[in-house]
This record gives C-alpha cells, structure tokens and sequence, in this order.
C-alpha cells in the first residue's frame, strides 16, 4: 500500500465482510470478485480499481463513499469541509472520486470525480441497484454508456439513469472532465 487511506481501505473491507458474517468465498461469489483477489486486498497486497471496490462495497450493502468514510474514520460527521473531504485515485485510470457528503449516513450522497483525458471506467449494472443515480456535467464532455444507450453530457447537462444496467463512464476528448454523482438510497 502506498498511502494511508488505501492501508485502511484493506481493513475496513474485511472488517465490513466480518461484520456481515462473510467468508472470502460468499463475497466473491456476492461481488464478482476473485477470493484471490479480495485477499490481496485485505492484506494490503494489492490496490484495487474503483471498479472492483465498487463491487466489493455493493456487495457489502454499502456505496463506495460509505466504505471510504468508514476507511476515513468519519463516518459519524455531518459537516464535511473541503479540506476533509477524502479523495481516492483509481491507480489504472487515474480516475479521482471526492467524497463531498458529510460521511453520517444520510440517503443522499455527492461525488465530484475528475476523469482524465482519454480514461473511462465502468461499472457493473449490480453498482446502480441501490440507489437513484444522476450525473451532472461540471466542465468538460462526458459520454456515459448506459446498457445499449449512448449519453453525451456537456457542461451543465444532468442525466437521471434509468433501471440498473452496466455503466462506463467514458472521457473521449484531451481534456479531464469534472462531474458530479447524486446517489439517493432507494
């Protein structure tokens, strides 16, 4: 692990999978991922990608902000100042997510996320099913495919997405785009 948040990132997942009474293997077989995999992260091994923590977190009943907050230690504040605000930068995309909501479980949730130049990113459709899911372009261009349904979002446009289907996150031009994700518990 090269940094503070991804070293309790690691503890924090197994402690949520202890608390819900998982082994490795009913959480690969929840998330998707690897029993291989998930233990690498537990230990420290390996750093994950937004992706697979977003599979892990889903598969645990929590967003991937609720993960972070609890990896953070926080997850009891509800004021979340700019400088308290946890970021985390996916180490294949370069992809990084802020964490804007004060971390005390409220049913909305703001995400601001810089995906460079060129980068995209997707989720599986099990990463939607919890919660009402926009996205609101801040600066840039953000093509987001959803199922078969090709989006491309402007500065300023807001997508409500649909029923849960895989999602990529794409950034086809040569700048970074900023854009802000409201998830809103079901």
């Amino acid at each position: 692990m090269t940094d503070p948040l991804s070293a309790s990132l690691a503890s924090t997942l197994r402690e949520a999978r202890l608390s819900h009474d998982l082994s490795t293997a009913a959480l690969a077989d929840r998330s998707g991922v690897s029993r291989a995999m998930i233990g690498k992260i537990e230990r420290g091994g390996a750093q994950p990608t937004a992706v697979l923590l977003s599979r892990l977190a889903s598969a645990l009943g929590l967003t991937l902000s609720e993960l972070v907050a609890r990896a953070e230690g926080s997850a009891d504040r509800r004021l979340a100042r700019l400088a308290d605000q946890p970021t985390w930068t996916d180490p294949v995309t370069g992809y990084v997510r802020r964490s804007i909501s004060p971390p005390a479980r409220g049913a909305t949730e703001l995400v601001e996320v810089s995906l460079p130049a060129g980068a995209s990113v997707g989720f599986p459709a099990d990463s939607y099913a919890f919660a009402d899911h926009q996205i609101w372009v801040l600066s840039g261009h953000l093509r987001f495919i959803e199922g078969a349904e090709v989006h491309d979002l402007d500065a300023g446009d807001c997508l409500q997405l649909g029923r849960p289907v895989p999602g990529t996150y794409v950034n086809p031009t040569q700048e970074a785009c900023r854009y802000l994700v409201v998830l809103t518990k079901r």
